[in-house]
């Protein structure tokens, strides 16, 4: 059996562009038809203060400052608002005070509306933190949301064993 050659040496293949380029088109419009944009789930309007600096502080208004102290195990063991005021581990005495201090009817989000500062413990479990945010932004009445504190800021984190 004999075989031709190519006389040059050199073998010769072409690569088929066209059904690459279908393929490449027909992926483009498989993702674009099915993606789907996520609404963001919680959006808090909270400042967290830079690397190395203090608290963030743009308003002349001083800030509400709430204290979240935790025991050993990173329950919460403490409530206290700046001027001293205790509450245990009742939020919802919490928020009424919030309620009596900035009214029921306030005007979150603008330049004068009220602003909290949340300063926590470094071993406070995640939900405390949330329990703390939700007493202090507002409360729902019926069918109405009431609106307490828009402005939440963080103090720079504790190191363990600082009070």
């Amino acid at each position: 059996m004999k075989f031709k050659r190519p006389t040059d040496g050199a073998i010769k293949a072409e690569l088929q562009m066209t059904s690459m380029i279908d393929i490449v088109f027909l992926l483009l419009i498989f993702f674009i038809t099915t993606f789907k944009i996520a609404p963001q789930e919680g959006d808090f309007n909270i400042k967290m203060p830079a690397a190395g600096q203090g608290s963030v502080d743009d308003s002349s208004q001083l800030p509400i400052k709430l204290r979240l102290v935790a025991d050993a195990n990173g329950a919460i063991s403490d409530l206290v608002i700046n001027d001293g005021t205790s509450f245990g581990k009742d939020f919802a005495r919490l928020r009424g005070y919030i309620v009596q201090l900035v009214g029921d009817g306030a005007a979150p989000g603008t330049a004068e509306g009220p602003e909290i500062e949340i300063d926590l413990d470094y071993n406070l479990k995640y939900e405390h933190v949330i329990e703390s945010i939700t007493a202090v932004t507002g409360y729902k009445k019926g069918s109405d949301i009431i609106r307490l504190v828009d402005k939440i800021k963080f103090a720079p984190p504790r190191k363990p064993g600082a009070r």
